[in-house]
């Protein structure tokens, strides 16, 4: 830990802990929700309204990026919290996730993958290097090191390849962050523990990572179709061998059941696209579960979308206004429903702050799941 980057931990109950980040641009409230700002934006809200909602920390996407408007047009314009109007910290993902997802002819090396912008058909290659040098253009604050995402279903044999490959990038990523004093001066890096499913992968790639040394640990290549179940054994699997001093990411996760889940196993910092992505498309999370606000039987009810929310599209509007905007396409509906769904993520998160602290999670937890799974008829 520097003084560009500290983790301390504040209370614990059972495995779950609260605590703070402090970087120079500001403190970050773990258990923390990072709402997705893939192509310098978070799709349908302005800075200051997410900042708002209760976020400390948003994320960037290095493969959105690094295509569009490029990250070296980004650095001349003055880095990437000037040039999308976001004060505070931003972690950058690696690209890596993206480029075995969307990229055209992908062709992956030792050296890195050449691919296909998806885009216009241009040709690139992202390596360590290049990731850690795109990330710095950027001026990310925490930036992660590049990985593959182990694909799923993947045998063990498949899932052992692909971990390893991504320790030797990671060694490299160290390297490569550590030989720019700018980035290496200011920002954090984290590594990515891979592995599959597997038990024994995970705890070799958490033990290479810690033999190379990072800021912080992320468990990747979850979220990619295996399940809650699934997910939360190999959580149970990874965490324990990570270090107690560090902050834990648990990356592309998730709905609200998997982030407490998650938490209760000692997770400390999240990010997902499902609650921006969803109020784009009709969907509300409440306190009683997801609703879908373009189902008619809305579009007559005077009631708030959920009366103990403080947002605008709760304080201000009625369900039957939001399916009138969302059934007519009308850009406010998207607005109001992103809103929505990200204040409702950072009051789960302030709430399992506060209940950590309390030393009552458990208890949290269960009224909450109660709460949330209840009621079908308001689907």
């Amino acid at each position: 830990m520097t003084d560009r980057f500290s983790f301390t931990i504040g209370a614990k109950d059972d495995t779950a802990r609260t605590g703070t980040i402090r970087m120079a641009r500001g403190d970050i409230r773990t258990p923390a929700f990072m709402p997705v700002g893939t192509a310098a934006t978070v799709k349908a809200m302005l800075p200051g309204s997410v900042r708002a909602s209760g976020a400390d920390i948003i994320l960037g996407n290095t493969y959105h990026l690094m295509l569009r408007p490029g990250a070296e047009r980004i650095a001349k314009l003055g880095g990437l919290h000037k040039f999308m109007n976001w004060r505070r910290p931003i972690l950058t993902d690696s690209g890596g996730f993206q480029v075995m997802s969307l990229a055209k002819l992908r062709k992956m090396t030792e050296e890195g993958v050449t691919f296909q912008s998806h885009l216009d058909g241009s040709s690139h290659l992202l390596s360590p290097e290049r990731s850690m040098e795109i990330q710095a253009l950027l001026g990310a604050d925490i930036v992660m090191s590049f990985d593959e995402c182990t694909p799923y279903p993947a045998g063990h044999d498949e899932a052992k390849a692909s971990m390893e490959l991504s320790m030797r990038w990671a060694k490299r990523s160290r390297v490569a962050f550590d030989g720019n004093q700018q980035q290496a001066g200011q920002a954090a890096l984290f590594g990515i523990a891979q592995g599959g499913v597997y038990p024994d992968l995970r705890k070799q790639s958490v033990e290479a990572l810690l033999d190379i040394g990072f800021d912080g640990y992320a468990v990747g290549g979850l979220a990619v179709g295996e399940g809650q179940e699934v997910m939360f054994s190999v959580l149970n699997d990874t965490v324990p061998h990570l270090p107690e001093d560090r902050p834990r990411y648990l990356m592309g996760v998730g709905k609200p059941d998997d982030l407490i889940g998650a938490v209760m196993r000692g997770v400390d910092m999240f990010d997902c696209v499902l609650p921006t992505r969803s109020g784009r498309t009709g969907q509300a999370f409440t306190r009683s579960g997801p609703l879908n606000l373009k189902n008619a039987r809305h579009k007559d009810d005077t009631d708030p979308l959920d009366a103990a929310c403080v947002c605008p599209a709760c304080r201000d509007y009625s369900r039957a206004y939001l399916h009138h905007l969302l059934k007519s396409g009308e850009i406010l509906g998207a607005m109001l429903m992103t809103w929505h769904n990200l204040q409702f993520y950072q009051d789960l998160m302030a709430g399992m702050r506060s209940a950590i602290e309390a030393g009552g999670l458990n208890d949290f937890a269960r009224s909450f799941l109660a709460e949330y799974r209840t009621d079908p008829a308001l689907r």
